[in-house]
């Protein structure tokens, strides 16, 4: 739950409202039953968090810079901050601070290259959980060729929507394109995000499911997945993209993270409240689904 500064005690008393119908829904999902018969990816666990630093996960990328690493953030409970994480032991082997930046919600992060080669993480801070903000903000960082303790300036943007704000916990990136995907109760969209030096308006480009928790495009860009709480969607091409299938994910309390791994054969997994990093790996034809021949592209 974000802090309100000078908020009312109407518009507090609100804020927890929404805050705790928002956890039970969540609690009852992450325990009851698929509500759709979708056949379970079997999860292996990776590793344990025990860094004391990473109270809510919420976002994770892998490293395009250093091998069997991936990086990760948590929720609005932190500073602007990400941390670099070993995939053999789950030990933290870099912190990287935003210079510059007030982490206002911190939901989601990825990873991609620009017309350089050159590796940049995205940070987005797109969480609203009133949908009351009147923009939200992407960080750009490049990626640190060294680990450690490390201090970077960032890049930033904002941006708004079409019709009005909206609490997101995904973002994905390919170069300098970017989609965030919208977390409502009904029916979420997904949105390309237009990169401007005054805020920019977000172009809704279709519908997503509920509860939309994280999302990461393939290192190859054959195609990209969604997850929400209880499943994980896998799409064809770059967002929007067309659906090829749905499967159930191993049952985490809060699962919202996700990410490819650097090879693009499996996906890594975590959650706000489970200290296990888990990994899952699609059927082979899922990954052939998302690679069509060259005349269906």
């Amino acid at each position: 739950m974000t802090l309100i500064v000078g908020a009312t005690p109407g518009r507090v008393a609100a804020s927890r409202v929404i805050t705790i119908m928002t956890v039970a829904i969540m609690t009852a999902l992450s325990f009851a039953a698929p509500a759709s018969a979708q056949k379970e990816l079997p999860g292996t666990e990776v590793c344990r968090f025990d860094d004391r630093r990473l109270t809510e996960i919420s976002g994770m990328a892998a490293s395009l810079m250093h091998e069997n690493v991936v990086w990760v953030h948590n929720d609005s409970s932190d500073a602007a901050r990400l941390y670099a994480l070993d995939l053999e032991t789950c030990d933290t082997v870099s912190e990287l601070r935003l210079r510059g930046v007030q982490a206002r919600d911190f939901e989601a992060l990825a990873s991609t290259r620009n017309a350089r080669g050159r590796a940049a993480l995205w940070v987005g801070d797109i969480g609203d959980n009133r949908d009351s903000w009147p923009f939200v903000s992407l960080h750009r960082v490049w990626e640190p060729k060294t680990l450690g303790t490390r201090s970077r300036r960032v890049k930033s943007w904002d941006f708004t929507y079409p019709d009005r704000p909206h609490n997101a916990e995904t973002l994905m990136v390919s170069g300098r394109s970017v989609w965030v995907a919208t977390w409502q109760l009904a029916t979420g969209g997904v949105y390309s995000v237009p990169l401007r030096r005054i805020v920019a308006s977000a172009e809704r480009l279709d519908d997503v499911g509920p509860l939309t928790t994280d999302g990461s495009i393939h290192p190859d860009e054959r195609g990209y997945v969604l997850r929400d709480y209880l499943d994980v969607h896998f799409y064809v091409g770059l967002p929007p993209g067309r659906k090829v299938a749905t499967f159930a994910l191993p049952r985490q309390v809060q699962g919202e993270a996700i990410t490819w791994t650097s090879d693009g054969t499996g996906l890594l997994i975590a959650s706000e409240e489970d200290d296990r990093l888990l990994r899952v790996d699609p059927p082979w034809w899922v990954l052939a689904a998302m690679r069509p021949p060259d005349h269906l592209s």
